[in-house]
């Protein structure tokens, strides 16, 4: 007889009450939706989990290029030339510069640095590499005047973290001086390890990941789209990867931090327990996301000379 697969779920009670209160408004099955329904449930959800600005932070708006949105924090007190790029994340299909906006305000504050956040091109309208290319963009645009960034994204945006900075290394691109991938998809592979063990779990789904991909229409094995397919990770510059124990990312967290040490890379490397996938806007509601963005934010501001 067939045994019912259980679903993993963690036994913290802030984070569950994160979930059921995340699915209210965007359902589990979202994905069937259209793109416009989609992205209508997410910017509801995002607009539940809003917090207060920062004290004295400022935000000023811009294009680059004359057509990609950014937005610029600039917190009360700055101590470091040392800029954060922010990239959100969304399956490369849903988010904005509002998404993450508190999120974006708070890791200024606490770092005591500006940051920049990028509204990249969204799939399916624009598949791969326009978003990459955006990201890249920005990145080049942020070192004309010569300061340092730490680039920085979570789940899709921690994708285009790790692919840009490949990419920057490739062509001697200097200025990024750390990065800091949370709850990355890198491109693992979907019949293994956490992709198999986590595929029903809270939050995001491995039937998720492979739609969100098949949207997006990266090439396979290219390394700027699926980072774990880069064979030398040498020369990257210090990172910081969050992931979390209920997500099928977590084995990309995992593997890219540990080949990532063995190249050599000062990495730091955390993995949050009881957390699900998208834990950051759990950080005012559960004492285990908490903690995980206060060790976050501590990391970025070592990144950034702050710390």
């Amino acid at each position: 007889m067939d045994q019912a697969v259980m679903k993993p779920m963690p036994t913290e009670e802030g984070i569950l009450a994160f979930h059921r209160r995340c699915e209210a408004f965007y359902p589990a099955d979202a994905v069937d939706a259209s793109i416009e329904q989609q992205r209508k449930w997410y910017d509801a959800l995002c607009a539940e989990f809003d917090a207060p600005s920062p004290e004295g932070l400022t935000r000023e708006d811009g294009l680059v290029d004359g057509r990609i949105p950014i937005r610029r924090y600039r917190p009360a007190a700055i101590s470091t030339d040392t800029r954060i790029y922010y990239i959100h994340g969304g399956g490369f299909v849903v988010g904005s510069l509002d998404s993450h906006d508190a999120i974006c305000a708070e890791l200024a504050d606490f770092a005591r640095a500006e940051l920049v956040s990028i509204d990249y091109r969204l799939a399916p309208e624009h598949v791969w590499p326009a978003a990459f290319e955006d990201c890249y963009a920005v990145l080049n645009f942020l070192f004309a005047d010569g300061r340092p960034a730490v680039v920085v994204g979570d789940s899709a945006g921690g994708n285009l973290t790790a692919g840009i900075v490949l990419k920057a290394r490739a062509e001697r691109l200097t200025g990024v001086v750390g990065q800091a991938l949370i709850y990355p998809g890198l491109g693992g592979d979907l019949t293994s390890g956490s992709y198999v063990e986590m595929s029903e779990a809270p939050g995001l789904t491995t039937a998720d990941t492979s739609y969100y991909r098949e949207i997006l229409q990266a090439p396979e094995g290219n390394p700027f789209a699926a980072p774990l397919a880069e064979k030398d990770l040498s020369g990257l510059p210090p990172t910081y990867i969050t992931g979390a124990f209920f997500d099928p990312l977590r084995d990309d967290a995992r593997i890219y931090a540990a080949r990532l040490a063995m190249a050599g890379v000062n990495v730091t490397f955390r993995e949050e327990p009881q957390m699900i996938h998208a834990w950051l806007r759990a950080r005012h509601m559960s004492e285990g996301a908490r903690e995980g963005f206060r060790r976050l934010a501590d990391g970025i501001a070592v990144l950034v000379g702050t710390g």
